[in-house]
């Protein structure tokens, strides 16, 4: 007994010894930040696209490789950079937040290798790909201010066609592999790329949307006097030839290549159960996206729970209405009844463009009474772009540049304005807007007191996590005064809750599409043609549509566990610029945050 006493005695005061001080603390911690900030202008390096997204103009004539070589590079650069890192930074020399950033740079590696273990099992052509992915890039983030700028838009015009073909080539190799987005992956991508080079100068009719875009720039070049008639005439003729030499073919490869490939593709019953090693690709895919260990039958079962307790809280607002019909025929009400909708016509959709901007214009105001920090950035809300626009597809937010240039973008799919309805408006406007996506992500850009990757990496978990934690939070701000809105408040929870049970369906319990379907019409007021959209949305992006309420749990855990423990000190401005005030993060990362958090502010 006295030999262990003396042995930890003698432990602890080596501990005390070489306890750091706060100058070992601080200079390691900065030298951390310095480390990482170098490391992150390699992997941009890279990423030419993130660059551009950033507002900067580096390599603003590349677009990046696409390849699964290209891929694997970056893995071996993750692994060497992480290596270094624990090679030369002392983690117990550091403060609290540098001990984040190491956290979130370690956890990165972890999820790279599970995605490269995975590489050809997440459809390249899926949700948002490559076909609509870097036309969208290019008219939204590809600035033109100046002459070298469109010179380097038409040379990543010309690269354009080599992404797509790399693209191509991956999805041909997972095929190989047995791996084949449903039927109707293969058909929605086919209308999608002949929307991309549909009109001129492909063929006759209106213009396509790159070739409107690329004449708007170069006008705006010539009006603004920065160029002459015949410089202009040179860029429009240089991105023609681009258009019909190399984007033009590469597009029409992938079609021809859908189309041969189609009848290998599945219909019906098509959730990750019936690729090869399915379920294990499915749990690697939930790890990934909700950054938990949580299981398919656990988030499951969570979703039949808060669809149950959601279902009673609509019930009082039903009963409250005076609405005579029990809850199935409540909800086919709100589902079907004109009053909740706008005419499906242009002067429809301004109005809706219109509504959303006033919540937001009403909610700007009530920022500051939960929020001490606030975003610069400007936030618009617009339509999506006709040539990826589909019928009840989901609302999403697009994030600004640092620099503020870029607004941050609500986008909604407005073809059918019967999918969208009013009830659902204000909270749709909240997350997508403030104090949801642009509250967080903007800030995030903004952020100069951390390394520079964390301003720019996300996960879904906490930002979707945080844009439905920002619904809730507008009804403790006082928003939500119409109960029609207060039920689309909870209809918009109770979807992300139905998600957990559908997600999980699909893909660990066998359901086809169809029961999906059924299953989210049943316990859901949402539109059918949304459902039906949602429904394949999930299918071709399983996991992630279980992040929202994982993530939105999460975040009220934390926020009531520091509640409880601070009790009068608790402040709600300070908690809130604090989740959002690091950057997005895994969230057990953000679990350790808080809880550091919470202990200083005890001490305070």
């Amino acid at each position: 007994m006295r030999v262990l006493f003396a042995a930890g005695m003698a432990a602890l005061l080596a501990a005390c010894m070489h306890a750091p001080t706060p100058e070992e603390v601080a200079t390691e911690s900065t030298r951390l930040t310095e480390y990482l900030n170098a490391e992150f202008e390699e992997e941009l390096a890279m990423n030419p696209m993130d660059l551009t997204t950033m507002g900067r103009k580096e390599l603003y004539d590349q677009l990046g490789d696409f390849s699964e070589a290209g891929s694997l590079k970056q893995l071996q650069w993750r692994r060497e950079s992480v290596a270094g890192m624990k090679a030369s930074i002392d983690p117990a020399k550091l403060n609290d937040d540098a001990k984040t950033s190491w956290a979130i740079w370690e956890s990165e590696l972890q999820r790279a290798e599970l995605r490269n273990t995975w590489k050809r099992h997440a459809y390249v052509f899926g949700y948002n790909g490559a076909h609509t992915g870097l036309p969208n890039f290019l008219i939204t983030y590809h600035k033109v201010d100046a002459p070298a700028d469109m010179d380097a838009y038409i040379a990543r015009l010309n690269k354009l066609g080599d992404a797509l073909d790399q693209s191509t080539e991956r999805a041909k190799l997972a095929a190989s592999d047995g791996i084949r987005t449903p039927k109707f992956g293969y058909e929605r991508t086919i209308s999608e790329a002949r929307n991309v080079i549909s009109g001129a100068p492909f063929a006759a009719g209106p213009d396509s949307p790159l070739w409107a875009d690329v004449k708007e720039k170069i006008n705006a070049l010539k009006t603004g006097g920065k160029a002459d008639a015949a410089q202009a005439d040179k860029w429009t003729a240089a991105a023609q030839a681009a258009l019909l030499g190399e984007v033009k073919p590469s597009y029409e490869a992938l079609i021809a290549w859908l189309n041969a490939d189609m009848p290998n593709a599945k219909s019906g019953k098509v959730g990750a159960l019936t690729l090869p090693n399915g379920t294990a690709w499915y749990n690697a895919s939930l790890q990934m996206q909700t950054t938990t260990s949580m299981t398919a039958g656990e988030i499951h079962n969570l979703g039949l729970k808060e669809v149950e307790r959601i279902h009673a809280q609509m019930d009082a607002i039903r009963i409250s209405t005076g609405f005579k019909g029990d809850k199935a025929a409540f909800f086919e009400f709100m589902r079907t009844d004109k009053q909740f909708y706008l005419p499906n016509t242009d002067e429809g959709r301004a109005q809706y463009l219109a509504k959303a901007q006033g919540y937001l214009d009403a909610m700007y105001k009530r920022l500051p009474e939960y929020f001490g920090r606030l975003p610069k950035a400007p936030l618009i809300v617009k339509r999506v772009e006709a040539f990826r626009e589909v019928p009840g597809g989901a609302a999403h937010y697009y994030g600004p540049t640092p620099d503020g240039k870029q607004p941050g973008i609500f986008y909604a799919h407005l073809i059918d304005m019967s999918a969208v309805s009013l009830w659902a408006l204000e909270s749709l406007a909240y997350h997508e807007g403030v104090p949801g996506h642009h509250m967080q992500i903007a800030i995030q850009n903004e952020l100069t007191d951390i390394p520079l990757f964390r301003t720019q990496y996300g996960y879904s978990a906490f930002s979707e996590g945080w844009g439905l934690y920002a619904e809730d939070l507008g009804k403790e701000m006082g928003m939500f005064t119409d109960p029609y809105n207060d039920f689309g408040r909870l209809s918009s929870e109770l979807w992300r809750a139905v998600r957990l049970v559908v997600d999980t369906g699909l893909h660990a319990k066998g359901w086809t599409e169809d029961e999906a379907i059924q299953w989210a019409m049943a316990n859901s007021p949402r539109p059918e043609s949304s459902i039906r959209s949602e429904v394949k949305r999930f299918l071709l992006w399983p996991g992630q549509a279980t992040t929202y309420k994982i993530g939105m749990i999460k975040i009220q855990q934390l926020r009531d566990e520091a509640r409880a423990a601070l009790g009068a000190k608790f402040d709600r401005k300070s908690f809130h610029d604090m989740v959002i005030g690091g950057g997005s993060m895994p969230l057990p990362v953000l679990e350790v945050r808080v809880r550091a958090w919470i202990a200083t502010q005890t001490k305070a």
